[in-house]
Formats: C-alpha cells, structure tokens, sequence
C-alpha cells in the first residue's frame, strides 16, 4: 500500500458513502458533468453493494482498499415520517453502527476530511425560530423520528471527540428537505415531496384524485440536490470548522406542503382534483432553519428556483419512471 499513503497536499481521493442515493448522484453530477472535480483527483463512490457499512470488516476493508484523503459521508439508514414512526429502533442501531465504522476507519487511513450529512429533523422538537447551528442538543427530538434523530446528532459528538483526541477536522452539514432526480419515490416509506410526484403522476394515469397525506400545513424548506451538491463540495474545500453548518435556502423560501403540491400539480399538469387526508399524521409543523451562517461564509451562491427544480425533478421522473426507486 506504499504508494496510496495520504498525500495531505496532492491532489484529493475522495470516497464518497452512499455514494448511489439522491445526494450522491447529484454530486456525481457536479464531479462529472459540471467540472467540479479538479485535476488528479480521485472520486469514488461507494454503494451498499460495495460493503455493509453496518459492518466494522467490510469497511475497514473499503477504505483500506482506497485510501482516500477524503470522504463524504452520505450512507445512512433514512426514511420519511411513516417509515420512522414504526422502526425508531432500527433507525437507532444502523445509523450508529455505520456512523461509527466510517468515522473510524476514516481515522485508520489517516483521512484528512470527513464531511457528513445530517438532517434538520435532528433539532429539538421545542425550540425558537429559527434554528441554528449551535441548537442541536438543546431538547430531544420529535418522537416521530427520535432514533434517526438522535443517531444523527452522535455524529456531531463524534466529530468533536475525534477533533479533541486526534486532532481531525472531521465536520458536518445539515440540509433541509433534499429532493431532485435519483430520491427514492417510494408512497410509503418516501419524504414528502417525491412522495407527491409519484402519486400525482399516478392519479394523473388513473384520472383518479390525488390525496395528499395529512392537512398541508406544515411548512418545509426544499433544498435541490444539485445545489446542496454543489455546497457539499464548497464544504470539503473551504470551510474548515469542525461545528456543522446548515445548508439551506432562506427562511423566506419555506413554503408549506399545500404549496408544494399545488407546485406538483403545476408541474405535471395534473388536472384531477386534490384532496388532503386528515386523518393521516402531519408530522413537526415546521422546522425552519437559518442560512445566515452559510451566507457568511459564501454569500455568492444562487439556489436553483423552487419551480424550476422541481419541474426538472418531475421531468425526470417521468422520463425514468421504470428505473426510479419506488
């Protein structure tokens, strides 16, 4: 393995976990379509397939394997509202095993970066507005999704033992709502957006109603994943704290689900008639978070419109409807 040692100042190796989901599409996009990888370096990106992260073997073996200088650490047990509800355990276990396995691996393979993604589903269910960075640990979570929640947040605690013990600027980020081409539009288990698509479009089929889940009033900043991939890679280069930083539209983009479905709609141009099921469970009311930190940081950076994104993400759909996780 002598000539894969980490060269700190050569061009970087990246592995990029979960690197076939919805965030590490976008960014594969980003690295190959759109020039964001510079010259000599390495991407890699990483599928279940690749290894069970769950796994302390299997992923000191893939990292050994590729020696990256750093990583982007995407892989996670995730889900929507639904999916979390019934399996908070399950949440709990896997998230920790392979947060764990890939920061310490990381640390084995003297990886310089670690950028991980969280969630602001993670923050206190009782909190002000809005949120911010340093309110992670200020209350529990929503009881809907307290095992991903609180999974999640031991990354922040792992990343500031490692930076105490070892010295590593191993940090994360926390979008709000990703969506775009390559989520997963699974009805059930889906979050809320892709959720709509695939329904709309099937009610649009059907010419049946489309019946959107709970009240629509709960209010939600979408983040497209082609942006937070273009972010992602501003953090790996740039930003150099160990406390995460949330990667965000502002708060005057929250738009609430009603909204989001009457923008699918559009989208689509579905014509049938839209209908919400109380009955079903609304989920945190909202969850509005504050981009004042990034726009610090990086106050040129233009998001991708609402509509626009989420008619190239329904186009998408539609064009790649029988190869869509669903």
């Amino acid at each position: 393995m002598g000539d894969r040692t980490v060269d700190q100042n050569g061009p970087m190796r990246v592995l990029v976990t979960g690197g076939t989901g919805l965030v590490g599409r976008a960014i594969e996009h980003v690295v190959k379509e759109e020039g964001g990888a510079r010259e000599g370096e390495e991407w890699i990106f990483l599928s279940s397939k690749d290894a069970n992260l769950m796994d302390m073997g299997e992923t000191r073996a893939v990292f050994q394997k590729h020696q990256p200088t750093h990583i982007i650490h995407l892989a996670a047990m995730v889900g929507g509202l639904f999916k979390n509800m019934r399996a908070n355990l399950d949440f709990w276990r896997n998230n920790i095993y392979i947060n764990d396995n890939v920061l310490q691996a990381a640390h084995e393979v003297d990886s310089v970066r670690v950028v991980s993604c969280l969630s602001t589903c993670i923050f206190p269910d009782k909190t002000t507005y809005p949120i911010d960075e340093t309110m992670i640990h200020n209350g529990p979570p929503h009881e809907s999704n307290y095992g991903y929640a609180y999974a999640k947040r031991m990354i922040d605690v792992h990343n500031r033992a490692y930076h105490q013990k070892h010295g590593r600027c191993y940090t994360a980020v926390i979008p709000t709502n990703v969506f775009g081409p390559h989520d997963n539009f699974n009805i059930e288990d889906g979050h809320v957006l892709p959720g709509l698509i695939h329904k709309a479009y099937i009610a649009q089929k059907e010419g049946s109603p489309l019946v959107v889940w709970g009240s629509g009033t709960p209010r939600r900043q979408f983040i497209y994943s082609l942006d937070l991939a273009r972010l992602f890679l501003w953090v790996l280069r740039e930003y150099h704290e160990v406390d995460p930083i949330i990667l965000s539209v502002g708060e005057e983009d929250e738009v609430s689900i009603k909204e989001a479905a009457e923008a699918v709609v559009e989208a689509l141009g579905f014509k049938g008639q839209v209908t919400y099921d109380t009955t079903k469970a609304d989920g945190q009311f909202k969850k509005t978070a504050s981009n004042a930190k990034l726009l610090r940081y990086h106050p040129n950076f233009t998001f991708t419109p609402f509509k626009q994104a989420l008619k190239q993400t329904c186009d998408w759909f539609v064009a790649n409807y029988d190869n869509a996780r669903k």
